[in-house]
Protein backbone atom coordinates (compact mmCIF):
# COMPACT_ATOMS: atom_id res chain seq x y z
CA UNK A 1 0.00 0.00 0.00
CA UNK A 2 1.34 3.31 -0.81
CA UNK A 3 1.91 5.87 1.69
CA UNK A 4 1.26 9.36 2.02
CA UNK A 5 3.57 12.62 3.83
CA UNK A 6 2.09 15.42 6.13
CA UNK A 7 6.06 16.07 7.37
CA UNK A 8 5.65 18.67 10.41
CA UNK A 9 7.56 22.09 8.74
CA UNK A 10 9.28 24.89 11.06
CA UNK A 11 7.95 28.45 10.72
CA UNK A 12 10.83 31.08 9.39
CA UNK A 13 11.77 33.30 12.39
CA UNK A 14 10.34 36.47 10.93
CA UNK A 15 6.65 35.13 10.77
CA UNK A 16 5.55 37.08 13.92
CA UNK A 17 6.37 39.83 12.39
CA UNK A 18 4.79 39.60 9.45
CA UNK A 19 1.29 38.59 11.23
CA UNK A 20 1.58 41.17 12.95
CA UNK A 21 1.86 43.71 10.06
CA UNK A 22 -0.53 41.78 8.23
CA UNK A 23 -3.61 42.07 11.36
CA UNK A 24 -2.76 45.56 11.85
CA UNK A 25 -3.75 46.38 8.07
CA UNK A 26 -6.82 44.40 8.30
CA UNK A 27 -8.25 45.97 11.52
CA UNK A 28 -7.77 49.69 9.66
CA UNK A 29 -9.16 48.35 6.11
CA UNK A 30 -12.13 46.51 7.95
CA UNK A 31 -13.45 48.08 10.72
CA UNK A 32 -16.32 49.04 9.17
CA UNK A 33 -17.02 46.08 7.16
CA UNK A 34 -20.12 43.90 8.08
CA UNK A 35 -20.65 40.78 9.81
CA UNK A 36 -22.70 39.34 6.65
CA UNK A 37 -20.06 40.75 3.99
CA UNK A 38 -17.40 38.98 6.01
CA UNK A 39 -18.91 35.67 6.28
CA UNK A 40 -18.09 35.40 2.19
CA UNK A 41 -14.60 34.70 2.93
CA UNK A 42 -12.92 34.22 -0.35
CA UNK A 43 -16.03 34.80 -2.19
CA UNK A 44 -15.97 38.79 -1.16
CA UNK A 45 -15.12 40.59 -4.18
CA UNK A 46 -13.80 44.49 -3.59
CA UNK A 47 -11.07 46.00 -6.67
CA UNK A 48 -9.86 48.74 -3.88
CA UNK A 49 -9.38 46.38 -1.35
CA UNK A 50 -7.07 44.01 -3.74
CA UNK A 51 -5.20 46.98 -4.92
CA UNK A 52 -4.42 48.43 -1.22
CA UNK A 53 -3.13 45.02 -1.00
CA UNK A 54 -0.86 44.72 -3.39
CA UNK A 55 0.52 48.27 -2.61
CA UNK A 56 1.44 45.88 0.84
CA UNK A 57 3.40 43.40 -1.43
CA UNK A 58 1.12 40.66 -0.50
CA UNK A 59 -0.11 39.45 -3.93
CA UNK A 60 2.29 38.05 -5.79
CA UNK A 61 4.60 37.44 -2.89
CA UNK A 62 6.31 34.30 -4.26
CA UNK A 63 7.33 35.28 -7.78
CA UNK A 64 10.37 37.44 -8.98
CA UNK A 65 10.87 40.99 -8.21
CA UNK A 66 11.18 41.80 -11.71
CA UNK A 67 7.71 40.35 -12.26
CA UNK A 68 6.58 42.46 -9.19
CA UNK A 69 6.60 39.75 -6.34
CA UNK A 70 8.62 39.76 -3.23
CA UNK A 71 10.53 36.42 -3.52
CA UNK A 72 9.03 35.60 -0.22
CA UNK A 73 8.55 31.68 0.37
CA UNK A 74 5.40 29.63 0.79
CA UNK A 75 5.00 29.82 4.47
CA UNK A 76 5.05 33.85 4.53
CA UNK A 77 2.40 33.75 1.84
CA UNK A 78 0.51 31.40 3.46
CA UNK A 79 0.68 33.45 6.80
CA UNK A 80 -0.56 36.44 4.98
CA UNK A 81 -3.71 34.53 3.28
CA UNK A 82 -5.12 32.51 6.99
CA UNK A 83 -4.54 35.95 8.53
CA UNK A 84 -7.08 37.40 5.39
CA UNK A 85 -9.26 34.45 5.84
CA UNK A 86 -9.50 34.68 9.31
CA UNK A 87 -11.01 38.34 9.28
CA UNK A 88 -13.17 37.83 6.56
CA UNK A 89 -10.84 40.67 3.78
CA UNK A 90 -12.96 40.27 1.03
CA UNK A 91 -9.84 38.76 -1.12
CA UNK A 92 -11.96 37.07 -4.66
CA UNK A 93 -10.73 39.35 -7.19
CA UNK A 94 -7.23 38.59 -6.90
CA UNK A 95 -7.83 35.31 -5.70
CA UNK A 96 -7.49 32.98 -8.31
CA UNK A 97 -4.75 35.06 -10.33
CA UNK A 98 -2.50 34.53 -6.96
CA UNK A 99 -3.27 31.54 -5.99
CA UNK A 100 -2.64 29.40 -9.37
CA UNK A 101 -2.84 31.38 -12.06
CA UNK A 102 0.50 33.14 -11.72
CA UNK A 103 2.44 30.28 -10.22
CA UNK A 104 1.43 28.23 -13.41
CA UNK A 105 2.26 31.31 -15.51
CA UNK A 106 5.84 31.02 -14.49
CA UNK A 107 5.90 27.86 -14.82
CA UNK A 108 4.70 27.12 -18.39
CA UNK A 109 4.87 30.07 -20.24
CA UNK A 110 7.35 31.94 -21.91
CA UNK A 111 9.51 35.56 -20.29
CA UNK A 112 7.28 37.93 -22.67
CA UNK A 113 4.00 36.68 -21.36
CA UNK A 114 5.16 36.79 -17.93
CA UNK A 115 6.42 39.83 -18.65
CA UNK A 116 2.92 40.60 -19.73
CA UNK A 117 0.52 39.59 -17.14
CA UNK A 118 2.53 38.79 -13.97
CA UNK A 119 3.28 42.63 -12.95
CA UNK A 120 -0.47 43.79 -13.39
CA UNK A 121 -1.34 40.44 -11.47
CA UNK A 122 0.64 41.74 -8.78
CA UNK A 123 -0.80 45.32 -8.66
CA UNK A 124 -4.30 43.71 -8.32
CA UNK A 125 -5.49 45.18 -11.47
CA UNK A 126 -5.73 42.14 -13.38
CA UNK A 127 -8.30 38.93 -12.50
CA UNK A 128 -8.16 35.29 -14.16
CA UNK A 129 -10.72 32.52 -13.67
CA UNK A 130 -10.14 29.23 -14.22
CA UNK A 131 -11.63 27.19 -17.32
CA UNK A 132 -11.98 23.37 -16.57
CA UNK A 133 -15.43 22.57 -15.97
CA UNK A 134 -18.07 22.00 -19.00
CA UNK A 135 -21.80 21.53 -19.36
CA UNK A 136 -22.79 18.35 -19.41
CA UNK A 137 -19.06 16.72 -18.29
CA UNK A 138 -20.13 16.87 -14.69
CA UNK A 139 -16.60 15.91 -12.69
CA UNK A 140 -15.26 14.17 -15.37
CA UNK A 141 -12.97 16.70 -16.76
CA UNK A 142 -11.36 14.45 -19.11
CA UNK A 143 -14.88 14.53 -21.07
CA UNK A 144 -14.39 18.13 -22.30
CA UNK A 145 -15.86 19.05 -25.78
CA UNK A 146 -13.95 22.32 -26.16
CA UNK A 147 -11.27 22.49 -28.38
CA UNK A 148 -8.66 24.24 -30.24
CA UNK A 149 -7.85 23.86 -34.24
CA UNK A 150 -4.79 25.10 -35.29
CA UNK A 151 -4.50 27.91 -37.51
CA UNK A 152 -1.71 30.43 -39.01
CA UNK A 153 0.16 31.99 -36.09
CA UNK A 154 -2.72 30.28 -33.05
CA UNK A 155 -5.38 28.67 -32.65
CA UNK A 156 -9.42 29.02 -32.95
CA UNK A 157 -11.43 27.50 -29.85
CA UNK A 158 -14.60 26.93 -29.78
CA UNK A 159 -16.84 25.16 -27.04
CA UNK A 160 -17.78 26.50 -23.48
CA UNK A 161 -16.85 26.64 -19.91
CA UNK A 162 -19.73 26.69 -16.77
CA UNK A 163 -19.40 26.99 -13.11
CA UNK A 164 -16.52 29.57 -13.38
CA UNK A 165 -16.15 31.58 -10.14
CA UNK A 166 -16.20 35.52 -11.32
CA UNK A 167 -16.08 34.99 -14.54
CA UNK A 168 -18.19 37.95 -15.39
CA UNK A 169 -15.32 39.99 -13.48
CA UNK A 170 -11.89 38.60 -14.82
CA UNK A 171 -9.93 39.78 -17.44
CA UNK A 172 -8.27 36.47 -18.66
CA UNK A 173 -8.93 32.66 -18.37
CA UNK A 174 -6.32 29.68 -18.40
CA UNK A 175 -8.43 26.90 -20.29
CA UNK A 176 -7.90 23.39 -20.34
CA UNK A 177 -9.82 22.19 -23.63
CA UNK A 178 -8.77 19.44 -26.69
CA UNK A 179 -6.02 20.43 -29.53
CA UNK A 180 -6.23 16.32 -30.67
CA UNK A 181 -9.35 13.91 -31.50
CA UNK A 182 -9.82 11.51 -27.95
CA UNK A 183 -7.92 7.87 -28.63
CA UNK A 184 -6.90 5.43 -26.33
CA UNK A 185 -6.12 7.97 -23.58
CA UNK A 186 -8.73 10.36 -22.61
CA UNK A 187 -6.00 12.04 -20.94
CA UNK A 188 -3.82 12.91 -23.82
CA UNK A 189 -4.25 15.56 -26.56
CA UNK A 190 -5.50 18.08 -23.80
CA UNK A 191 -3.97 21.19 -23.52
CA UNK A 192 -4.23 24.69 -21.90
CA UNK A 193 -4.37 28.37 -22.72
CA UNK A 194 -4.67 31.90 -21.97
CA UNK A 195 -7.86 33.49 -23.16
CA UNK A 196 -8.65 36.92 -23.22
CA UNK A 197 -12.28 37.17 -22.27
CA UNK A 198 -12.60 40.80 -23.91
CA UNK A 199 -11.56 38.76 -27.35
CA UNK A 200 -14.03 38.93 -30.19
CA UNK A 201 -15.94 35.76 -29.89
CA UNK A 202 -16.18 35.47 -26.03
CA UNK A 203 -19.30 35.80 -24.30
CA UNK A 204 -19.86 35.81 -20.60
CA UNK A 205 -23.53 35.03 -18.90
CA UNK A 206 -23.03 35.02 -15.11
CA UNK A 207 -25.04 32.63 -12.89
CA UNK A 208 -27.06 33.72 -10.04
CA UNK A 209 -27.05 31.63 -7.09
CA UNK A 210 -30.11 30.57 -4.29
CA UNK A 211 -28.94 33.68 -2.54
CA UNK A 212 -29.00 36.25 -5.20
CA UNK A 213 -25.81 37.12 -6.19
CA UNK A 214 -23.43 36.19 -9.41
CA UNK A 215 -20.37 34.02 -8.15
CA UNK A 216 -20.75 32.30 -11.35
CA UNK A 217 -20.62 32.58 -14.96
CA UNK A 218 -20.55 30.54 -18.19
CA UNK A 219 -18.34 31.52 -20.45
CA UNK A 220 -18.94 30.50 -24.85
CA UNK A 221 -15.82 30.33 -27.24
CA UNK A 222 -17.19 31.12 -30.95
CA UNK A 223 -14.30 31.50 -33.38
CA UNK A 224 -12.00 32.40 -30.49
CA UNK A 225 -8.73 33.46 -31.93
CA UNK A 226 -5.61 32.61 -29.52
CA UNK A 227 -2.24 33.68 -29.94
CA UNK A 228 0.64 30.26 -30.52
CA UNK A 229 2.51 32.29 -27.11
CA UNK A 230 -0.55 31.74 -25.53
CA UNK A 231 -0.47 28.13 -25.13
CA UNK A 232 0.65 27.39 -21.90
CA UNK A 233 3.70 24.35 -21.73
CA UNK A 234 3.86 21.70 -24.37
CA UNK A 235 0.70 21.14 -26.83
CA UNK A 236 -0.86 17.84 -25.21
CA UNK A 237 0.59 18.39 -21.66
CA UNK A 238 -3.05 20.44 -20.33
CA UNK A 239 -4.18 16.98 -17.78
CA UNK A 240 -0.79 16.88 -16.17
CA UNK A 241 -0.66 20.77 -16.07
CA UNK A 242 -3.99 20.71 -14.57
CA UNK A 243 -3.44 18.25 -12.09
CA UNK A 244 -0.56 19.98 -10.85
CA UNK A 245 -2.71 23.37 -10.85
CA UNK A 246 -4.97 21.53 -8.50
CA UNK A 247 -2.67 21.04 -5.72
CA UNK A 248 -2.12 25.16 -5.48
CA UNK A 249 -5.99 24.65 -5.87
CA UNK A 250 -7.06 22.53 -3.06
CA UNK A 251 -4.52 22.72 -0.29
CA UNK A 252 -4.16 26.05 1.12
CA UNK A 253 -5.99 27.55 4.50
CA UNK A 254 -9.37 28.36 2.38
CA UNK A 255 -10.38 24.61 2.73
CA UNK A 256 -10.82 24.38 6.17
CA UNK A 257 -11.51 28.63 6.51
CA UNK A 258 -14.33 29.14 4.44
CA UNK A 259 -16.57 28.92 7.92
CA UNK A 260 -14.09 30.48 9.58
CA UNK A 261 -15.80 33.51 10.39
CA UNK A 262 -18.99 31.50 12.02
CA UNK A 263 -16.64 30.19 14.96
CA UNK A 264 -14.99 33.79 15.78
CA UNK A 265 -18.91 35.05 16.26
CA UNK A 266 -19.43 31.83 18.09
CA UNK A 267 -16.67 32.39 20.28
CA UNK A 268 -17.37 36.03 20.88
CA UNK A 269 -20.95 35.63 21.60
CA UNK A 270 -20.25 33.14 24.33
CA UNK A 271 -17.45 35.29 26.06
CA UNK A 272 -17.31 33.90 29.62
CA UNK A 273 -20.50 32.49 29.80
CA UNK A 274 -19.73 28.75 28.59
CA UNK A 275 -21.43 25.35 29.95
CA UNK A 276 -19.27 22.19 30.01
CA UNK A 277 -20.79 21.03 26.95
CA UNK A 278 -20.24 23.73 24.95
CA UNK A 279 -16.84 23.89 25.74
CA UNK A 280 -16.15 20.25 24.78
CA UNK A 281 -17.70 21.53 21.27
CA UNK A 282 -15.49 24.68 21.31
CA UNK A 283 -12.58 22.11 21.77
CA UNK A 284 -13.61 19.75 19.01
CA UNK A 285 -14.03 22.49 16.62
CA UNK A 286 -10.53 24.45 17.46
CA UNK A 287 -8.73 20.75 17.51
CA UNK A 288 -9.84 20.14 13.95
CA UNK A 289 -9.05 23.35 12.81
CA UNK A 290 -5.98 23.11 14.08
CA UNK A 291 -5.27 19.37 12.39
CA UNK A 292 -6.25 20.57 8.92
CA UNK A 293 -3.92 23.53 9.32
CA UNK A 294 -0.87 21.33 10.39
CA UNK A 295 -1.84 18.97 7.41
CA UNK A 296 -2.31 22.25 5.00
CA UNK A 297 0.89 23.65 5.85
CA UNK A 298 2.67 20.12 5.88
CA UNK A 299 1.93 20.89 1.50
CA UNK A 300 2.78 24.28 1.55
CA UNK A 301 6.22 23.29 2.36
CA UNK A 302 5.89 20.15 0.29
CA UNK A 303 5.19 22.37 -2.88
CA UNK A 304 8.31 24.80 -1.46
CA UNK A 305 10.80 21.98 -1.96
CA UNK A 306 9.49 21.02 -5.51
CA UNK A 307 7.70 18.14 -4.66
CA UNK A 308 3.84 17.30 -5.66
CA UNK A 309 1.72 16.60 -2.62
CA UNK A 310 -1.49 15.83 -5.23
CA UNK A 311 -3.18 13.07 -2.79
CA UNK A 312 -2.22 15.18 0.38
CA UNK A 313 -3.54 18.08 -1.22
CA UNK A 314 -7.10 15.73 -2.53
CA UNK A 315 -7.15 14.78 1.19
CA UNK A 316 -7.15 18.46 2.66
CA UNK A 317 -9.50 19.47 0.38
CA UNK A 318 -12.14 16.48 1.83
CA UNK A 319 -11.99 16.49 5.19
CA UNK A 320 -11.46 20.26 5.05
CA UNK A 321 -15.18 20.85 3.09
CA UNK A 322 -16.66 18.37 5.40
CA UNK A 323 -15.53 20.53 8.69
CA UNK A 324 -16.44 23.53 6.83
CA UNK A 325 -19.91 22.16 6.13
CA UNK A 326 -20.62 21.06 9.51
CA UNK A 327 -19.41 23.65 11.44
CA UNK A 328 -22.54 25.94 10.69
CA UNK A 329 -25.07 22.78 11.90
CA UNK A 330 -22.44 22.74 15.02
CA UNK A 331 -23.16 26.05 15.87
CA UNK A 332 -26.73 26.10 15.26
CA UNK A 333 -27.40 23.59 17.42
CA UNK A 334 -25.41 25.36 19.75
CA UNK A 335 -27.99 28.75 19.98
CA UNK A 336 -29.92 29.31 22.72
CA UNK A 337 -29.18 30.24 26.43
CA UNK A 338 -26.70 33.24 26.53
CA UNK A 339 -26.40 33.64 23.07
CA UNK A 340 -28.61 36.77 21.51
CA UNK A 341 -31.21 35.74 19.09
CA UNK A 342 -31.94 38.88 17.46
CA UNK A 343 -32.06 39.65 13.95
CA UNK A 344 -28.90 42.30 14.13
CA UNK A 345 -27.02 40.17 16.04
CA UNK A 346 -23.56 39.42 13.94
CA UNK A 347 -23.76 35.46 14.65
CA UNK A 348 -26.94 34.92 13.53
CA UNK A 349 -26.13 37.09 10.31
CA UNK A 350 -22.69 35.19 9.84
CA UNK A 351 -24.90 31.69 10.36
CA UNK A 352 -27.44 32.64 7.84
CA UNK A 353 -25.30 33.24 4.92
CA UNK A 354 -22.95 30.36 5.79
CA UNK A 355 -25.83 28.03 6.23
CA UNK A 356 -26.63 28.66 2.71
CA UNK A 357 -23.29 28.74 0.91
CA UNK A 358 -21.85 25.84 2.63
CA UNK A 359 -23.43 23.52 0.26
CA UNK A 360 -21.10 24.78 -2.68
CA UNK A 361 -17.81 23.75 -0.59
CA UNK A 362 -17.87 20.07 -1.51
CA UNK A 363 -18.46 20.92 -5.08
CA UNK A 364 -15.70 23.82 -5.62
CA UNK A 365 -12.17 22.14 -5.92
CA UNK A 366 -13.28 18.78 -7.03
CA UNK A 367 -16.54 16.89 -5.87
CA UNK A 368 -16.09 14.84 -2.86
CA UNK A 369 -16.80 11.72 -5.10
CA UNK A 370 -13.98 12.56 -7.34
CA UNK A 371 -11.67 13.84 -4.62
CA UNK A 372 -11.94 10.24 -2.53
CA UNK A 373 -11.62 8.04 -5.93
CA UNK A 374 -8.31 10.35 -5.75
CA UNK A 375 -6.97 9.01 -3.00
CA UNK A 376 -8.18 5.74 -3.25
CA UNK A 377 -6.33 5.48 -6.29
CA UNK A 378 -2.81 7.18 -4.34
CA UNK A 379 -3.06 5.10 -1.77
CA UNK A 380 -3.12 1.84 -4.03
CA UNK A 381 -6.56 0.70 -3.05
CA UNK A 382 -8.00 0.73 -6.48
Amino acid sequence: MKSFEFTPVNMPDNVPELRSRVRGFLAKELAVMQASEKAKSWSGFDAAFSQKLAKQGWIGMMWPRELGGEEATALHRYVVIEELLAAGAPVAAHWIADRQSGAHIIRYASDEVQRRFLPAIAEGKMYFCIGMSEPNSGSDLASIKSKADRVDGGWVINGSKIWTTFAHRSHMMIALVRTTPKGESRHAGLSQFIIDLSAEGVKIKPIVDHQGEEHFGEIFFDNVFVSDDMLLGEEGDGWAQVNSELALERSGPERYLSSYRLFDELLSNLETDCDDITTATLGDIASDLWTLRQMSLSIAGQLADGKDPSLEAAMVKDLGACFEQNLPNIVQAQLGGSIPLDRENNLNETLSYILKASPAFSLRGGTREILRTIIARGLGLT
